[in-house]
């Protein structure tokens, strides 16, 4: 296991130093500038796609615009705005926390293209359902069906296998820290809740999500929000603290800032997931009638994700000073140590709780993800997957996201985390490729929302003719 983590460090050190920081921030202040702004100019509109659409009813497998929302925030508000906002924390100083600030917000434009792509380019898939995503708009627009099954296959064993270990290790961590139970009982309960729930379909998912994110998200945020009002007269020198070490890290800080700068970016895309093309994959099952519709819901997520929640953790472990950079206290357990300080002995055990209401969520989500891209190989006759496994995919690949979540729940905490950094790259180039490609038809699109709304039209509708290539267009 030491010879393969050092494998995969030495490849993540050349990815994420040389090529993914480039492209990322190259294209996301591109987008930024492209739109004009999108992510400022249209936050009134963002908020009300988002309450319009909550509580709409469907029909059939149709999805509406708000579980689509629920579905991809699940999968991006897990143990990342947790465990790695710590993480980030002891290993980068509190100057980490900027940088992943600024990663949401360029990240946000980014995430507007790549959502609104997949609403143009998603397919019907029967009773009101769609699907889509970054594989559906590299072969049906791009015309690059090798790339295409390279990118399904990263981003399921990305998500339905990598990332669902990271959640799982984060819940027996917590669970095992707060109440004493071995992982693996932890492990085995994980383990049946997860099949109970992946067996179910899209359907399920998606109204699990709608109950369940909300009402965590809202607890989470409020017992932050306490921890702020107690400390008040803290927040002006913790913010000061913050963008100091952002730019002159404290000496703690091995690597300076690089390391810094680094941590930020890396944790900030793992908990936001902007240009990685996963959430993607829930924007493409929304019905509507605009792409533009999704793509700025979709991109509001990005702020939910890291402006609110990630800071929640952050204020939380800064506010209470139980940090230490470079420590051996890290990840979940520094924040329930930070919970703990201001809500007692008892605080450790609701943490536990919404630790698992969060990453489990996230394991269902990220599931989700590995299974609309396990059924881009339907009726596929190119032969990269054996006929005999072909038939049993998608069955084949729900049990292989049971077993990753027993392997993660034993499985060393810098090994799950740093695979996690080495697929999530790796995702990354392919997808910022597509977009940038493709991302000409995201502005036509959203120039026409706004000519559409400035003529008071309440709902605009998408008409492909605006396009100047409609190829590969096929729900509209």
């Amino acid at each position: 296991m030491e010879a393969l983590h050092g494998i995969i460090n030495s490849v993540n050190d050349v990815l994420w130093t040389y090529i993914i920081i480039a492209a990322l921030l190259g294209s996301g202040v591109i987008y930024t500038l492209r739109t004009k702004f999108v992510q400022l100019r249209m936050l009134g509109e963002m908020f009300r796609l988002i309450f319009s659409s909550a509580g709409a009813k469907t029909t059939g497998r149709e999805i509406s615009g708000f579980q689509a929302f629920c579905v991809s925030t699940a999968s991006r508000v897990g143990v990342g705005n947790i465990a790695g906002v710590a993480i980030a924390i002891v290993s980068g100083g509190p100057g980490a926390v900027f940088w992943m600030w600024v990663i949401a917000f360029i990240g946000c434009a980014t995430g507007f293209v790549e959502s609104t792509l997949a609403q143009i380019y998603k397919l019907p898939r029967g009773e009101g359902s769609f699907h889509g995503g970054p594989a559906y708009y590299i072969k049906n627009a791009l015309h690059q069906p090798a790339v295409a099954k390279l990118f399904a296959i990263l981003i399921s064993v990305t998500f339905g296998l990598i990332y669902v270990s990271v959640q799982a290790n984060t819940i027996v961590q917590s669970v095992e820290a707060a109440f004493g139970i071995e992982r693996a009982i932890t492990a085995v309960a994980i383990a049946i809740l997860t099949a109970a729930v992946i067996f179910g379909g899209v359907t399920r998912i998606a109204k699990f999500k709608e109950m369940l994110v909300p009402t965590m998200a809202g607890v989470y945020l409020l017992s932050a929000a306490v921890i702020v009002v107690m400390n008040i007269s803290e927040v002006p020198t913790m913010f000061a603290l913050i963008i100091h070490d952002a730019f002159s890290p404290q000496a703690a800080v091995g690597g300076g800032f690089g390391a810094v700068f680094m941590t930020g970016v890396r944790r900030g895309l793992f908990s936001n997931e902007a240009g990685e093309g996963s959430v993607p994959n829930a924007a493409a099952t929304a019905s509507g009638r605009h792409p533009v519709r999704q793509g700025l819901i979709q991109s509001f997520g990005v702020y939910v994700d890291t402006w609110l929640v990630c800071s929640a953790t952050a204020f939380s472990v800064l506010l209470t000073n139980q940090y230490t950079i470079g420590g051996n206290v890290t990840g979940v357990v520094l924040v329930q140590n930070s919970l703990a300080s201001v809500y007692g002995t008892y605080a450790p055990h609701i943490l536990a709780l919404l630790v698992f209401m969060f990453a489990f969520s996230s394991i269902v989500g990220n599931y989700y993800y590995g299974e609309v891209n396990i059924a881009f190989f339907e009726g596929d006759e190119s032969g990269i997957l054996p006929s005999a496994i072909a038939r049993h995919a998608m069955n084949i690949f729900r049990l292989g996201v049971v077993a990753m979540v027993l392997f993660g729940s034993f499985a060393e905490l810098g090994l799950v985390w740093d695979s996690a950094d080495l697929f999530m790259g790796i995702l990354c180039v392919t997808n910022l490729y597509a977009i940038a490609r493709l991302g000409k038809y995201a502005f036509i699109a959203l120039d026409d929302y706004i000519a559409q709304r400035k003529r008071g039209v309440e709902e605009p509708v998408f008409d492909k003719k605006i396009l100047p290539n409609k190829d590969g267009i096929h729900a509209w």
